[in-house]
């Protein structure tokens, strides 16, 4: 597959279309405080329609997965595959495996329980019963810390947080209901489905209602080894239980607790140790393996959804396969840049990129920048198939609600990634004017705040803005 390269001007002065309202028309809709920054440019042009702080370094948030998919197409292609395979090191006998049992994990997102169950029903058909050696559950495809750097510790539990390990299975995330104590001053309690392999205590007061120190007593989940966690605070008395959803601190130790009662409930037995495999191995003889979904679909799930899980599971598969080694934060970052400028000619300057999700806050780049990573996806979606995957305003992904485009009337007539954190809100993609054009924008918005007894229309001066700037860039471009 081959690719033009393009790379973008770098915009130093401010330029309006002749008919667009000046930008701080527009950010006077916005929370005093707000910082814009702010670049709009049609297709296949180095001269900006709206240059606006275009050099100004910010948070990308989700944006970030922009960058993520176009250096994983070019370093992995569209067909690219995630594989999970079961193997067995040893010789067999008479239904006995004189060896190990080894699961390989690869950092498949969409690998599921009723999987593992699969690959264990393939052993069965083999013969084997008893396995007289370990049970490994493999891991080396990456390495270091499953969490990346400037995640915010809050959300670490969280299931659109959830470490992206090697070892994933049911995307790292289990359910419970918590119930209301009958008689306030007890503990609620707890209901989880017994398949989850976790342990879950609670320390939850329960409260009469109306009590008045529900307002300022919160619940929390404090996750401990072997995946135990305790859930602290207070609820108040509930007619329905609140149903709650927690994020694997350890994919290994939760792989290896399912593929144990899978192989519980298959009648197998084995007399060594269940064990965890960091370091890589050469392949053993597979029994039998599970390969994910094409890359492109996963991609088209990541940006229409936003799924964090996916981005950073490509994006430390990116560093393994670019540098040949366990994947890590790092080399995902390194082999980023890399493949950017040499397969595209895009140059990610002094951008700082830590993940591949945009959670973490210590990602930095300027809309001039990511104008680069725009510009040269327009130019080669023939052959990329890129844009397609976008979330389309009014239609799917998370530009389907999106209330400030639809006022603006630009339904169908963009694609773009959202990204939001706390007081950021972030749009990156194209837009089809009235008149045809197709334009890159990139709009950066951070230090968003409102009073606290605004925020239930928080969101109101971002529509009022939204609305007013696609507005005119739709009909004046």
């Amino acid at each position: 597959m081959r690719f033009t390269r393009f790379v973008i001007g770098l915009a130093t002065s401010m330029a309006l279309t002749a008919n667009a309202a000046n930008v701080e028309e527009y950010i006077n809709q916005l929370p005093a405080g707000t910082n814009l920054a702010l670049m709009v440019q049609k297709v296949g042009s180095q001269t900006p329609a709206i240059d606006y702080h275009s050099q100004q370094m910010a948070l990308p948030a989700s944006t970030q997965k922009v960058i993520t998919a176009l250096a994983a197409l070019l370093q992995l292609g569209p067909d690219y595959r995630f594989t999970t395979s079961l193997e067995s090191r040893g010789s067999q006998e008479n239904g006995v495996l004189n060896g190990d049992l080894i699961l390989r994990f690869g950092g498949d997102p969409t690998f599921k329980r009723q999987d593992v169950r699969n690959l264990v029903a393939a052993l069965k058909k083999t013969g084997i019963q008893e396995i007289k050696g370990n049970v490994l559950i493999d891991t080396s495809v990456f390495t270091s810390h499953d969490k990346a750097p400037g995640w915010p510790w809050n959300d670490m539990t969280q299931c659109f947080s959830a470490p992206p390990s090697a070892a994933i299975v049911d995307r790292n995330c289990f359910s419970i209901s918590l119930y209301s104590a009958p008689k306030p001053g007890d503990m609620a309690f707890i209901r989880i489905a017994s398949y989850y392999p976790v342990t879950m205590f609670s320390q939850v007061k329960t409260l009469p209602k109306g009590s008045p120190e529900a307002q300022y007593c919160e619940l929390d989940v404090v996750p401990g080894d072997l995946n135990r966690f305790t859930l602290t605070g207070c609820l108040t008395q509930r007619a329905d239980p609140l149903p709650l959803a927690f994020a694997i601190q350890d994919g290994a130790g939760y792989a290896g607790a399912i593929l144990k009662s899978e192989l519980k409930t298959a009648g197998i037995s084995y007399s060594g140790t269940l064990l965890r495999q960091t370091q890589p191995n050469p392949q053993a003889t597979v029994i039998a393996s599970k390969q994910s979904p094409p890359l492109h679909d996963l991609l088209k799930i990541m940006l229409k959804k936003s799924d964090n899980m996916i981005a950073d599971t490509v994006f430390r598969t990116i560093g393994r396969e670019y540098f040949g080694v366990p994947g890590t934060w790092r080399a995902g970052a390194d082999a980023v840049r890399q493949i950017l400028r040499q397969k595209a000619g895009v140059d990610l300057g002094n951008s700082i990129v830590v993940d591949g999700s945009g959670l973490s806050r210590h990602n930095l780049i300027s809309p001039a920048t990511m104008m680069q990573v725009l510009q040269y996806i327009a130019q080669n979606d023939a052959q990329l198939n890129y844009i397609s995957m976008l979330p389309l305003a009014g239609y799917d992904g998370s530009l389907q609600y999106r209330a400030g485009l639809h006022e603006a009337g630009v339904n169908g007539k963009v694609s773009a990634k959202t990204g939001s954190l706390q007081g950021v809100y972030n749009l990156a993609g194209f837009i089809t004017t009235a008149s045809g054009q197709k334009m890159a924008f990139i709009q950066y918005l951070s230090g968003y705040a409102v009073e606290p007894a605004n925020q239930r229309n928080r969101r109101i001066p971002l529509v009022r803005f939204e609305s007013r700037l696609y507005k005119d860039i739709y009909q004046n471009n």
